[in-house]
């Protein structure tokens, strides 16, 4: 064979679809570069246009639609207790705004309530402690930047809750969007294996120079290990005559429900069941469902329908699913409008449980899904050793290195669905991107702070329901 022939049987491939051809046509990094032209990270600073902005307080009812009418004034209660606690609420609203800001056109898998509470510890398959994104009721395919400036603006509310200085708020802002831009740097460097499993949580407290947080770290690592399915069950549950237990009325978190409805809620993990790897299926073959009970989850998700299913193996030892209503995410109506194609959606709990295993390096072993009653639910354990940080609680000098922390881990997570090649070569190496995030991140909070007191008038008024401290 010649020289020439070699060569060309050594560039041969196979053409397989969803695999890219090679050697590639074009550099993801310069088409990253080329879209600062059209789209000048200084731009992200921009604040949406007012024009036809919601009532915020109209946009909390409206969201409020289709949920148990009873839970409802909890919801708005815990909404209404600080401006951090309002943004949690309200991943809607910010969505519809954030249409109306600069976007690259880059999508990726994103959480779509990115916040800075919706990063914690969770037990791996050998109950080994991970931290990472862990709440994607909203996640969708969209843009990469609405997930970090989601982030940023938490981080400025949760500062000021904690009553951290302004200077101090907005650096949190601009050192998660640094952390983001340089870790999505780093994977892009990286062999593709390697990035995809990069930064294991030994190596993220070095990476993101987070020694501060390290004491909060190891107290909050602490109580997860403590918070299992067998701890929840000794405070929830009580034995019954004949064997086993049921769970204890806690109103109003807590609540028994009618035979029919526990019967239809455990007649669903049949279904569950198809939807788990089958390697998953003899674990639970060796599981009795003894119960099933009602439990108030959340912020945003006060409302929705939310179940705890007890099971105990045969020494009596327990294991706690949560089934969980999965409702249509909140970003879809403003897909389209950010330029993002809006997907079809076969089954919510399927695009909530997928979503998650792809931002997520580990993920919960018993993910799945099922249908009660015709309504789509997610299915996962309940108390699996997780624990989190609580960001408003935060000493002045740990919110910076727990902005670093999650950034990293938001760039880590769209890096499983976005070439980070592109993303990087888009944010480059200054911090032009880090400041106009950091400029947005203050601005969208004091809108935001402007949205709750909006809510807190109309308790006040009468015109909305709360329950508070709830």
């Amino acid at each position: 064979m010649t020289e020439a022939g070699s060569t060309e049987a050594a560039q041969r491939v196979f053409r397989v679809p969803g695999l890219v051809a090679w050697p590639p046509k074009d550099s993801p990094k310069e088409e990253g570069r080329a879209l600062r032209a059209s789209v000048p990270r200084s731009a992200h600073g921009q604040l949406p246009a007012e024009d036809d902005r919601p009532d915020p307080v109209a946009a909390v009812e409206e969201s409020s639609r289709g949920r148990i009418p009873e839970l409802i004034p909890i919801r708005v209660g815990r909404m209404a207790a600080s401006p951090f606690a309002f943004l949690r609420g309200s991943a809607g609203l910010m969505a519809h705004d954030l249409t109306r800001t600069p976007m690259t056109g880059i999508g990726a898998q994103i959480c779509g309530d990115a916040h800075a509470a919706n990063f914690g510890l969770y037990a791996d398959a050998r109950g080994g402690l991970v931290i990472d994104l862990n709440d994607f009721d909203e996640t969708a395919h969209g843009p990469w930047e609405w997930d970090l400036k989601r982030l940023a603006t938490s981080l400025v509310l949760a500062g000021r809750e904690a009553g951290a200085d302004e200077d101090t708020c907005r650096k949190a802002a601009q050192y998660a969007a640094g952390s983001y831009r340089r870790t999505m740097r780093l994977l892009a460097k990286l062999p593709v294996l390697d990035a995809w499993n990069a930064i294991t949580d030994e190596e993220l407290v070095s990476h993101t120079d987070a020694h501060d947080l390290l004491g909060t770290l190891e107290r909050v690592s602490e109580k997860a290990r403590a918070n299992t399915s067998g701890r929840f069950a000794a405070k929830s549950t009580e034995p019954v005559e004949g064997g086993g237990r049921r769970f204890v009325d806690a109103p109003p978190v807590l609540r028994r429900v009618p035979d029919a409805e526990a019967a239809a809620v455990a007649g669903a993990l049949e279904e569950y069941l198809t939807t788990l790897s089958e390697d998953r299926r003899p674990l639970l073959a060796r599981y009795a469902v003894h119960d099933v009970a009602f439990r108030v989850v959340g912020t945003g998700s006060v409302g929705t329908r939310s179940y705890v299913v007890l099971l105990l193996d045969h020494r009596g030892e327990p294991l706690v699913l949560q089934v969980k209503e999965a409702r249509a995410s909140v970003l879809l109506p403003h897909l389209a409008a950010a330029g993002h194609p809006i997907p079809q959606v076969a089954h919510e709990g399927r695009r909530v449980v997928l979503g998650q295993k792809v931002m997520q390096v580990v993920s919960d072993i018993l993910l799945g899904w099922t249908t009660v009653d015709g309504r789509p639910f997610q299915v996962r354990q309940f108390r699996n050793r997780k624990g989190s940080v609580d960001p408003a609680a935060l000493a002045a000098d740990q919110i910076d290195d727990y902005a670093r922390m999650t950034g990293a881990l938001l760039a880590r997570a769209h890096a499983h669905s976005a070439d980070p090649r592109l993303i990087s070569g888009y944010c480059g190496k200054n911090e032009e991107l880090d400041e106009a995030v950091a400029s947005f991140a203050v601005a969208y909070a004091d809108i935001t702070e402007a949205d709750h007191a909006e809510l807190l008038k109309a308790v006040r008024q009468g015109r909305v329901e709360a329950e508070l401290g709830v």
